[in-house]
């Protein structure tokens, strides 16, 4: 995968360029280009252009732009935002297309351990380059490493209490794991400090029923497009508000043990 700072630098020009209503503005690549370049502090070095162009190439690829303006403008340089890409304009700072700014917006909602990030930050690339069930996939599985995370921490917080943990959170199976550690949560979220009951009972439930989902999706395919690249697209979004509860819980968790 590129520098993605080039891939952010091009969403941000784009961001700032696009046309608003009423606009009569176009876009053209030398325009946009230039911008980048000067934004990233690029400057007669050739291997550098070539990697902004390949960048800006690929935002053509995977359908965030399209070449012309309209039909007496068909050609480049004019170019225009597809539907696709406008979606990824109304949140540019945090979306997976701009996967710098998606892990910085992750690092500031929340902390996630090293196994979970690895498989997350593969999934970026997976999605950047178009392959949507590859990275479903390997978000489900860095999710299934969040959820594993706090069943370790309901696990070591028995032991040190002398309590009997529910027996399904040793299962290998993430489906009884996840039920598990639901009914356990279930029963102690009247006792959760601030905010966490509403953002426990708005984004936990999130995990199964949307990201799990799509990873068992495309995992298990039973046909040509088992998800939409708007389904991983919405999974990617809400993995950061799933990731600051985890952490909550485990942090509430562990607070008990102290």
């Amino acid at each position: 995968m590129a520098d993605p700072r080039i891939r952010a630098a091009l969403l941000d020009v784009l961001e700032q360029s696009r046309p608003r209503p009423g606009d009569e503005g176009n876009l053209q690549a030398g325009q946009v280009l230039g911008e980048a370049a000067r934004a990233l502090g690029i400057r007669r070095d050739q291997q550098a252009e070539q990697d902004l162009l390949t960048e800006w190439q690929e935002l053509f690829r995977t359908g965030y732009l399209a070449w012309g303006f309209n039909l007496d403008n068909p050609d480049p340089p004019f170019c225009h935002f597809t539907e696709r890409g406008m979606a990824v304009l109304e949140h540019a700072q945090r979306d997976p297309a701009n996967p710098q700014g998606y892990l910085a917006h992750l690092a500031r909602v929340a902390e996630i351990s090293p196994i979970a990030m690895s498989y997350l930050t593969e999934a970026l690339d997976c999605y950047v380059a178009g392959l949507h069930k590859a990275g479903a996939v390997l978000l489900g599985g860095a999710a299934e490493r969040l959820a594993a995370d706090v069943r370790d921490a309901v696990l070591q917080r028995a032991q040190r209490l002398n309590e009997k943990a529910p027996e399904a959170l040793n299962d290998w199976r993430i489906k009884r794991v996840l039920d598990a550690l639901k009914a356990f949560f279930d029963q102690q979220k009247q006792q959760f400090a601030g905010e966490l009951k509403e953002r426990y009972e708005a984004y936990w439930p999130a995990f199964t029923q949307q990201i799990r989902a799509i990873r068992n999706d495309a995992g298990h395919p039973s046909s040509i497009e088992p998800i939409t690249a708007d389904a991983v697209h919405a999974a990617f979004l809400v993995f950061p508000e799933v990731a600051n509860v985890a952490g909550a819980l485990i942090r509430g968790t562990r607070a008990v043990e102290d």
